[in-house]
């Protein structure tokens, strides 16, 4: 039986002051915590805020960027390249995260890019992959993700520096949220495809998280299922419910 290391991720989004961060970092390094060998934990703040946070932050928390572009820098207003990342010894980026997708038009094709040319560059990668409320209802949950993981598949190699995030579009920012049953099912499916496409050792070693309106009510639950390793978290990761989350496993501090 494998033994995946618990993996928590805090995506603050497009949210925060100078003052709103600082007053973050102090509750996330006076927070009561598992140890490192233990848990995986990740923070990712808007990018402006990146050198505050990697200043003011513990050393068990490493940062993530939200985003990067599919390739090298240039001519490209906006956009953050992975070896500017990677020059500011950042490791983590989360890519593929739904509202990408949805609301700046990023495509499988496009997310697979940004995956492969982001672990080229040394970045590990928080790779998010969901599916809205009408394809669930359509029964179309399993293919979706499969297409999503597929497109990525196709462009690497390797899979070590990557961590799955499952997050059903229609439980992310509204309060709604998958059963504990309901994203075990995914999360065993997702593994199972791993196993059938890419390889059996991919799938026992990948840590598949779920997101989606995570909080400290209901955190404990979804975490126990045997496929869930860890949780992205947005909205609770700027409270002091993040703390929590973090305990999920009951692991000795």
């Amino acid at each position: 039986m494998c033994s995946r290391k618990f993996f928590v991720g805090g995506n603050w989004k497009c949210n925060g002051t100078v003052d709103e961060v600082k007053k973050i970092c102090c509750m996330l390094n006076n927070g009561e915590v598992p140890c490192p060998n233990h848990i995986e934990t990740i923070i990712s703040p808007p990018f402006v805020f990146i050198p505050l946070v990697k200043s003011m932050l513990r050393t068990d928390f490493q940062v993530a960027a939200q985003n990067c572009w599919k390739g090298k820098g240039g001519a490209f207003t906006g956009e953050i390249s992975a070896e500017m990342l990677a020059n500011l010894h950042v490791p983590w980026v989360i890519l593929g995260h739904s509202e990408r997708r949805q609301l700046c038009g990023e495509t499988d094709a496009i997310v697979a890019e940004k995956t492969a040319y982001a672990l080229d560059n040394g970045l590990k990668v928080c790779l998010c992959v969901g599916e809205t409320l009408e394809e669930r209802e359509r029964n179309e949950t399993g293919a979706v993700v499969a297409r999503q993981t597929a497109a990525v598949a196709s462009k690497i190699c390797c899979w070590a520096n990557v961590v799955i995030a499952y997050e059903p579009i229609w439980a992310i920012g509204t309060g709604k949220v998958a059963t504990p049953q309901q994203a075990q099912e995914v999360h065993y499916n997702l593994r199972k495809w791993l196993d059938c496409y890419v390889s059996p050792h991919v799938a026992m070693n990948m840590r598949i998280i779920y997101g989606g309106s995570v909080t400290a009510a209901n955190c404990k639950e979804i975490g126990a299922n045997p496929d869930v390793d860890g949780f992205l978290v947005g909205g609770a990761s700027l409270k002091e419910d993040f703390i929590a989350i973090l305990n999920a496993r009951n692991y000795q501090h």
